[in-house]
């Protein structure tokens, strides 16, 4: 049984249709690339799934239940997390302090910060462990507005890690980091999730990352699915190279 399936799905704004009809299918441990120019719908069908947009049409199934009707907070609770191109973090809290915010999230405990040390050590425990994980221990009393754009990348998706997701999301999560950063990164990330058998779907442009860490990769182009397939398949689609690439990939 597929992990996650979309059927039909829409999204539009005014006359655009960001995602036009879409049937998407992510079997579960897929490490999948999401891909497609600017404008392809890329993070519009990913908002949608997540619940950060409703769907205008068409419906979403996770895990064998139909959550198209479903909250954020439901569809977090279900297993779906996600990270962010422009990264969400609270900036005058502590790299720990944003971590652990997100398993009391997930415990669904709203009690005020000052009150959570002597309470709830474990949650504390689990949260230094994530950014053990993530190889930012050092970093633990800093403010997350502190740290470099490659620690916020990673601390972002360690965010996300701690809702204990069955699906991530991770939205550019390179983007505006330095080039010797996004090997790293993507080291660390994708030997976590599967590590932790996490499914995973990456929406990025950097190709190099793509075709390098993942193992089955859809193309978007104007809010359709142009090409499924793995990656060498993709690199061999004359439509996508010529499409989305302009030449073939590898190409000088």
């Amino acid at each position: 049984m597929s992990l996650l399936e979309t059927k039909d799905l829409v999204k539009t704004f005014g006359e655009m249709h960001a995602v036009d009809h879409v049937d998407f299918i992510v079997e579960e441990g897929q490490v999948l690339a999401l891909i497609g120019s600017n404008g392809a719908g890329k993070t519009t069908l990913v908002n949608v799934v997540s619940g950060l947009l409703p769907a205008d049409g068409g419906s979403i199934v996770f895990k064998g239940e139909n959550i198209t009707a479903f909250t954020v907070n439901r569809r977090i609770r279900a297993g779906i997390a996600r990270s962010f191109q422009l990264v969400n973090l609270f900036d005058q809290l502590s790299c720990l302090d944003n971590v652990a915010l997100a398993i009391f999230s997930r415990e669904g405990k709203t009690r005020k910060l000052g009150t959570f040390a002597e309470r709830d050590r474990e949650v504390w425990r689990e949260a230094t462990d994530v950014l053990h994980q993530f190889g930012l221990d050092a970093k633990r009393t800093m403010l997350a507005g502190g740290i470099s754009q490659g620690e916020r990348k990673l601390l972002d998706v360690a965010v996300a890690y701690a809702l204990r997701p069955k699906l991530l999301f991770l939205d550019e999560p390179t983007s505006g980091v330095s080039t010797r950063e996004k090997a790293p990164i993507m080291d660390v990330v994708t030997a976590i999730v599967r590590s932790e058998r996490i499914t995973a779907v990456i929406i990025e442009h950097d190709m190099d990352i793509v075709f390098r860490y993942s193992e089955r990769i859809v193309v978007m182009h104007q809010g359709k699915i142009l090409a499924d397939g793995t990656p060498d398949e993709i690199r061999r689609n004359d439509t996508v190279t010529t499409t989305l690439l302009g030449s073939p990939v590898g190409a000088s």
